[in-house]
């Protein structure tokens, strides 16, 4: 699967958040500034071509699904977004964010506890 343009991401955030829909339910949920509903159909075209929605006929218009859940989307390009910048080490990735305080040693510690929880149950 090809990665998303910002764009396409914010689409396929709200076909996601909507469970699928119309371009204009899609346009309806985005955040922020709005494209032009042209320019948002011709993104969400790009999406079925991609593979991320399928287009069903629902009389004159389309309603588009997801093909492709937002965690599988996450996952896919989290490994490769680590495994690019971060030398497929998750140590070395939070071990950047603690050096640019984006992360706080309380959500570290969060983040140690739910190792612990989850390697425990």
């Amino acid at each position: 699967m090809e990665k998303l343009t910002i764009q396409e991401e914010d689409a396929m955030l709200s076909v996601w958040q909507l469970g699928g829909g119309f371009v204009k339910d899609v346009l309806d949920n985005l955040k922020g500034e709005k494209p032009p509903y042209t320019t948002l159909a011709s993104t969400i075209k790009n999406l079925e071509k991609k593979g991320y929605v399928k287009a069903v006929k629902h009389a004159n218009a389309k309603r588009y699904e997801p093909l492709i859940s937002e965690e599988e989307y996450k996952g896919k390009f989290m490994n490769g977004f680590v495994g690019d910048y971060f030398r497929n080490s998750y140590k070395e990735m939070v071990s950047f964010f603690v050096k640019e305080e984006k992360l706080s040693p309380k959500e570290l510690e969060e983040i140690m506890d739910m190792i612990k929880n989850n390697k425990s149950s």
